[in-house]
């Protein structure tokens, strides 16, 4: 989730004003807390789609949703789906495309509801989010489906997890456990309970979802493929307990890597980008790199997309 101090600008005013002596009343402040979460900035694309991709459009549930679709190299090996973070758009996901194109998965990536170029004004953190993801699969080929998202991504992708069987693998970064739990985390000092409360009460009603229903901890209790999790061991603003929590609750095969010094969207080191390599290439049976010599310009092309590669997606 992008930082909450960030987003409510309005909120920060408010403070302002209220040192100066000017009323400010609590229902504004709710109310400023509950269009701060509810509306995300969107982030402009501006870059083209990665070699091997072109732009798409996909069905979502009651709006459409723009991204990138990949064709992997033969032999066609599953297809990976890349969910970004709160505040970002499809274009992070060129490091996953150049990694896993080469080694004959397609990618797609698109923009959440109310991100990017895809339609909606409303974030709800995977309570519609999760729905859009189904209908995105709906177009997927045949084969194993690796999800890897970071921050709300990742815990799109653990909700829908919790439900839906086409799923075969989920590396989730920085997800957070409950919505009410680390938006309350986020939420500025002056907040009071009350202000906080009633802001969760305004943001229900006007997502028409339910806070409480957004629980990426309680959809774990749900899943028995295999999940890797990674979070920064000094991220302050979801902090490594709600991966933990996650981790308990999953009922599979399941990994947590913490990264020593990482805070928010640094967890993705080249370090362990390697991590995840080798872990995709156990769950998903996906055989070893070919010998050198063997593969000749696909394994030259390979590597120079390799050395272009954006390695830490940002959220």
């Amino acid at each position: 989730m992008i930082t909450l101090r960030k987003r409510l600008i309005l909120v920060s005013v408010a403070a302002v004003l209220s040192l100066l002596g000017m009323a400010v009343l609590p229902g504004q402040l709710s109310a400023a807390g509950a269009g701060g979460l509810l509306h995300p900035a969107r982030r402009p694309v501006t870059d083209v789609p990665p070699l091997a991709c072109e732009d798409a459009t996909f069905a979502g549930e009651g709006i459409t949703l723009k991204g990138w679709r990949c064709d992997g190299s033969a032999p066609h090996r599953g297809t990976v789906l890349y969910l970004h973070g709160i505040g970002d758009n499809r274009s992070s996901a060129a490091g996953v495309v150049d990694r896993f194109v080469t080694r004959g998965y397609d990618v797609i990536a698109y923009d959440s509801r109310a991100h990017g170029e895809s339609e909606g004004d409303l974030c709800t953190y995977g309570f519609l989010e999760k729905r859009d993801l189904s209908r995105v699969l709906d177009g997927v080929r045949e084969g194993p489906i690796l999800l890897i998202g970071t921050s709300l991504g990742a815990a799109v992708a653990l909700q829908e997890a919790a439900t839906d069987p086409r799923i075969s693998a989920i590396v989730a970064a920085e997800t957070f456990a409950d919505l009410r739990t680390v938006a309350t985390e986020r939420a500025p000092f002056f907040f009071t309970a009350g202000i906080i409360d009633r802001a969760f009460r305004m943001a229900e009603k006007q997502g028409s979802f339910e806070v409480d229903a957004v629980s990426p901890a309680t959809a774990a209790a749900h899943i028995t493929i295999p999940v890797l999790l990674v979070h920064g061991a000094d991220d302050s603003e979801t902090v490594p307990e709600h991966s933990r929590r996650v981790l308990a609750a999953l009922r599979g095969r399941k990994q947590l890597i913490l990264v020593p010094g990482a805070r928010h969207n640094q967890s993705l080191t080249a370090e362990v980008w390697r991590e995840i390599d080798v872990w995709v290439q156990g769950v998903l049976r996906e055989p070893p790199p070919a010998p050198a010599g063997i593969v000749g310009n696909r394994r030259r092309m390979a590597q120079s997309l390799y050395g272009r590669m954006r390695l830490q997606p940002a959220t």
